[in-house]
């Protein structure tokens, strides 16, 4: 993910400050589309803290304020949530101890008020209740503050600008305020707040209402506040029939995912928040199928986590790996741009709205600075036709596969060592272009930073899984010579990849070999992702899995990025001994293929841990990497996004890793090779897998140490499958 963490070499440009501690570190987070709100549990827009909160419209602040109040005080948090489907937000509150509109005493607990929000379109839809549970009749102030400040998401994340554009004239009605701010790209942005009823006092910074109710009564009022561009119109929906559509688009965006079930409430609980964190990340946006990456410093296109988030599901729900495929194709470079790390056959790292990336202020307005979004692109075009067979799509990206693998081997491979590089081209772009992608993340064991251009051992492992998949590609389009070349460049990459990355002496591949072909010895988890694609042999994949679940890396809650005895280990730092969901779920993926399926289960179990501890069950995108302590949760992350698309997405692929579940669609099989569930599970249901045409419900349950599956329901010509274990479950070589 794109932290753009500080460059100790360079700039902090793309650095998120941390300027303040937040006063509460539970947010409440709603998104639809392009917008997103990032509330406290009030559900108040305040300044204090990281400065994070706001309602965001295509990466630009429309409201940096808002703030309600009972009388002329704040009023008392009782309880907040968001609802299950992520759809809406909900906080009861109630007076504090306060005076009414006469000065008469109005004591605590009087008053009830529930609060209630969601996001559709481009509004955000408030219901504002307030129950008068006294013995008397009450009259009170109500107001509510606002403000918009029109901040680009990167100034929020702190970076300083030396010139904004300009504040215009507010236009204020009786029951109405728009705010508005011309930027310096030339774009006109409004900010419409709306009342109903009208209130008795309406200014380009507050409204104001007087609320008289009687012992037992309610009183209800609306507010919506809509973010417009240039010449926008907005709707009339009522909150009601708003958040009704609102509703019916999450519900639907839900039948596209088999459920999954188990007789383990806290894991149900993970799942169910997952399935919802992936559906908000996706619902609503421009670029139909793509989930965003995170709230609210990636609520956008990333092409490295579109691909990974579709991997992770792509077993359970296919179909968002065909929107994140045919987006990427469309958007796929043509032309050599330096100053967006742009190449002909190159997949885009991510695209930004705002007004600074419309002025080049940042490079992201479409940038293609990933080294890995390429090979991962070709990756999953493979893995989608062995899940669906979906033999149309096939053929209309078979162009962008060719250009794609072009790319590998001209521009990825610039020095024709066989190894695919990176370095920038632009001179404000990412200084390291994979996943790892903090400036400080690619180093010796000395410590020193490694020099570009540098071949990332996980990398390697992309490249030759996409070969071997746009192989079995080629061959189902006939083209059998193009495959056959393929699968001869796969294997001599893999042979050449042993020699040039494993380093005997810390039982690793190194992370990276630099700009002068030296290997960078240092332990990491990059080389678990070559136990996903493959590459690495049975003999060094039985090392590093010793390693990875040894005490250097494994924490308990999961696997660190870097082993704690190197020499830029730092448990709080964002890709240098962190703990990353996606990274343990591919990790897990990578264990299993190598017959290491109890290690992946305990990788399951680890996060599941995690998913018990954190507000609403949701992991957040990184936790610091700090080891377990008896009777305390994980040690959260500052600045982590929560949701993030490819933590929500680990479930699945740490569910298909213990399962040992695949799907060939072309052969209409499940296969399953040697399931496993972890203790705290005995019972767990996969309903409405969907094969092809064909659907069919499974249960996994633990019968006298093993795992037993039943085919519960079959419909349609599928057949389940259980191959006998290519490993006999092999000890993973203990460390040093």
């Amino acid at each position: 993910m794109t932290g753009y963490p500080l460059d100790e070499v360079n700039t902090q440009q793309y650095y998120i400050a941390t300027k303040s501690a937040p006063p509460d570190d539970r947010t409440r987070v709603l998104k639809y589309g392009k917008m997103f709100g990032v509330f406290d549990r009030y559900g108040d827009v305040e300044s204090t803290g990281l400065g994070e909160e706001g309602v965001f419209y295509e990466g630009t602040r429309f409201l940096s304020e808002l703030s309600l109040f009972i009388g002329y005080s704040r009023p008392l948090l009782l309880s907040s949530t968001i609802r299950e489907d992520n759809c809406l937000f909900t906080a009861d509150l109630t007076n504090l101890d306060t005076k009414q509109s006469d000065g008469s005493p109005l004591e605590r607990g009087t008053l009830l008020v529930t609060r209630s929000k969601f996001l559709y379109g481009a509004s955000c839809h408030e219901l504002l209740k307030i129950a008068n549970y006294g013995v008397k009749p009450i009259r009170i102030h109500l107001g509510l503050k606002f403000n918009a400040d029109y901040a680009d998401i990167f100034e929020v994340r702190g970076v300083r600008r030396k010139q904004r554009g300009q504040r215009l004239d507010d236009r204020v009605t009786n029951d109405s305020a728009t705010l508005s701010y011309c930027g310096l790209d030339g774009v006109i942005r409004r900010t419409l707040l709306r009342c109903s009823p009208t209130p008795q006092r309406m200014t380009a910074s507050d409204c104001r209402f007087e609320v008289q109710l009687d012992p037992k009564k309610e009183v209800a009022f609306e507010f919506t506040i809509s973010c417009l561009i240039q010449s926008d119109s907005v709707g009339t929906s009522s909150y009601q029939r708003a958040l009704a559509a609102a509703t019916s688009e999450m519900h639907t965006a839900s039948q596209r995912t088999c459920e999954i079930s188990s007789d383990n409430d806290q894991f149900n609980d993970w799942m169910g928040r997952s399935v919802s964190d992936i559906q908000m990340m996706t619902v609503g946006n421009p670029e139909k199928g793509y989930p965003y990456a995170g709230v609210p410093w990636f609520s956008t296109v990333f092409g490295r986590d579109g691909i990974i988030t579709a991997l992770e599901c792509l077993w359970a729900n296919p179909a968002l790996s065909k929107g994140v495929l045919q987006y990427l194709a469309a958007t796929q470079a043509h032309d050599v741009i330096p100053e967006s790390d742009a190449e002909p056959g190159k997949i885009l790292h991510e695209t930004r709205r705002g007004e600074m990336a419309a002025l080049g202020e940042v490079p992201f307005g479409r940038y293609y600075g990933s080294v890995d979004a390429t090979p991962l692109f070709v990756l999953l075009a493979s893995a989608y036709f062995d899940r669906t067979a979906d033999r149309n799509l096939l053929e209309s990206l078979w162009p962008s596969i060719e250009f794609a693998l072009r790319w590998i081997d001209h521009y990825g491979d610039k020095d024709g060592d066989g190894f695919v590089e990176y370095s920038r081209h632009s001179s404000n772009g990412l200084v390291q272009q994979g996943w790892k992608d903090s400036n400080d993340s690619v180093f010796h064991a000395d410590g020193s930073l490694a020099e570009p251009p540098i071949a990332l051992c996980e990398v390697q492992g992309y490249v030759y899984a996409a070969k071997r998949g746009a192989a079995r590609l080629a061959a189902t389009l006939g083209k059998y010579d193009r495959a056959d070349a393929l699968e001869g460049q796969a294997r001599d990459l893999k042979e050449r990849f042993q020699q040039a990355f494993w380093c005997e002496d810390i039982g690793m591949y190194a992370i990276a070999l630099d700009g002068r072909k030296r290997p960078c010895r240092v332990r990491t988890s990059n080389p678990a992702h070559c136990l996903y694609t493959r590459i690495a042999s049975p003999e060094h994949a039985r090392v590093i899995a010793g390693q990875l679940l040894a005490d250097e890396f494994f924490t308990g809650w999961g696997v660190r990025t870097v082993g704690s005895h190197e020499s830029r280990y730092n448990p709080v730092s964002y890709h240098n001994g962190s703990v990353w969901p996606h990274d343990n779920a591919i990790m897990a993926l990578g264990l299993a293929r190598y017959g290491y399926t109890d290690a992946a289960a305990r990788l399951w179990v680890a996060m599941q841990d995690v998913s018990i501890f954190v507000d609403l069950h949701r992991l957040p995108e990184l936790f610091c990497g700090l080891e377990r302590r008896s009777g305390e949760g994980p040690t959260l992350y500052p600045v982590a996004c929560a949701p993030q698309a490819w933590a929500a997405a680990s479930i699945f692929m740490l569910l298909e890793s213990a399962l040992g579940i695949s799907i060939s669609a072309v052969h209409q099989e499940v296969i399953l090779h040697d399931p496993c569930l972890p203790e705290s599970i005995s019972d767990l249901q996969v309903t409405n897998l969907q094969v092809g045409s064909a659907s069919l419900d499974l249960a996994f349950r633990r019968d006298n140490g093993r795992v037993v599956v039943d085919v519960l329901r079959k419909s349609g010509e599928v057949n389940v499958v259980f191959p006998p274990s290519a490993v006999e479950h092999p000890e993973p070589a203990r460390s040093k």
